[in-house]
């Protein structure tokens, strides 16, 4: 039988459920390495999934609390658009990879997990990361803890100023 490791799962297996949106986060930067947040904007910020479709998933999310692309203010619709530019760019350097998912789903229907809160999923991809694991097992095999890909990340978004 084979194993597959998903330690951070356990954190939220046991604990707590939000009630509130999970991408409306506080004004405070207090829990932003437990949330997973690398980057912070005057209208968006940048943040880990923690259920990633593939390692250093990113997203790329406004602060304030809408559901559609056109409900976006031209200064959050640039800055989110400066954000994506930043996360390619890093995710390019610091993990290398073959390609890059980057995209929008809007509302359910179009596969959203939360659709209430627009959020952009920058996914990178690597040759073969689609492996018979994927294909056959219906499994993804994430190589590298959620904490160490935010501690790989973080110098990195810290330097943008």
């Amino acid at each position: 039988m084979d194993v597959l490791w998903a330690p951070w799962r356990l954190d939220y297996i046991l604990g707590p459920k939000p009630d509130e949106c999970v991408f409306c986060v506080p004004e405070h930067t207090g829990e932003d390495a437990q949330r997973f947040i690398l980057r912070r904007g005057r209208h968006n910020y940048v943040i880990m999934n923690r259920y990633p479709y593939n390692n250093a998933h990113l997203m790329v999310t406004p602060y304030r609390h809408v559901s559609c692309l056109t409900d976006l203010t031209p200064d959050e619709a640039h800055e989110n658009m400066d954000m994506l530019q930043s996360c390619v760019r890093i995710l390019q350097e610091v993990f290398r990879p073959h390609g890059i998912n980057a995209g929008l789903n809007l509302g359910e229907a179009a596969g959203s997990g939360i659709a209430a809160h627009i959020h952009f999923q920058i996914v990178p991809r690597w040759n073969g990361d689609s492996s018979f694991m994927a294909v056959f097992s219906e499994t993804r095999v994430i190589p590298e803890h959620l904490r160490s890909t935010y501690d790989r990340l973080k110098p990195h978004f810290d330097a943008l100023g």
